[in-house]
């Protein structure tokens, strides 16, 4: 992953401000990585049927936190799940809402680490690049797990990226912190699949899906 695609969300302000990155500005070109904008008929593909895989198969209601420009919550509503979004970048939600426009999906500008969704609970919980850039994952874990209905899922992608100085929240880690807070665990490699990415490449990506 390069540095362009993990976004920090400890640290960002109110106005989509993170570690010296402007993301409302960013928010232009944010969809021209391939795993981000998923242009490609390829990525797209790749990334939908992982979706397919890690959602369940009737309809219900997924959040999803850092949303950014709303690409994985397009591919939920698409399958008929109901979509809520949350990023803190408010031009990352108004191109959301956009590509969601006649979509049964909210986007809410507000922090994904305690998002604005009140006393509403969901069946999904899907996280994409966010997590490791916690100061608390387990706290933030914690919360998320608490706004799942009964039997709901958690579904988290991460990774560690990078050599000379890695960064990110490798798997074992991850999924230590989730055997508290869940039944079961799943971790799923992703590294070996050029498909998710538009190229090769050879760090640490990973999903893990926890449920109950």
């Amino acid at each position: 992953m390069t540095r362009n695609m993990t976004r920090n969300k400890a640290t960002e302000t109110s106005t989509g401000t993170s570690a010296g990155v402007d993301w409302d500005a960013a928010s232009a070109t944010f969809d021209d990585e391939p795993d981000h904008g998923l242009r490609d008929p390829v990525v797209r593909e790749a990334w939908a049927a992982r979706l397919e895989a890690w959602l369940p198969r009737r309809a219900c209601d997924v959040l999803d936190l850092g949303c950014g420009t709303g690409s994985l919550s397009l591919l939920a509503a698409e399958r008929g799940h109901r979509v809520t979004g949350v990023d803190l970048s408010p031009a990352m939600i108004e191109l959301a809402r956009a590509k969601l426009a006649g979509r049964d999906a909210v986007f809410l500008v507000g922090d994904a680490a305690a998002p604005p969704v009140g006393e509403q609970r969901f069946d999904v919980v899907l996280v994409r690049h966010l997590l490791w850039a916690l100061p608390d994952p387990g706290r933030a874990l914690r919360h998320w797990r608490g706004l799942l209905r009964p039997g709901g899922r958690l579904v988290l992608v991460e990774g560690v990226w990078g050599t000379t100085s890695p960064l990110g929240i490798p798997a074992d880690r991850l999924a230590a912190l989730l055997a508290p807070l869940a039944g079961d665990v799943r971790v799923e490699r992703l590294s070996d699949d050029a498909r998710l990415w538009g190229r090769e490449v050879d760090d640490e990506r990973y999903a893990v899906v926890a449920v109950g």
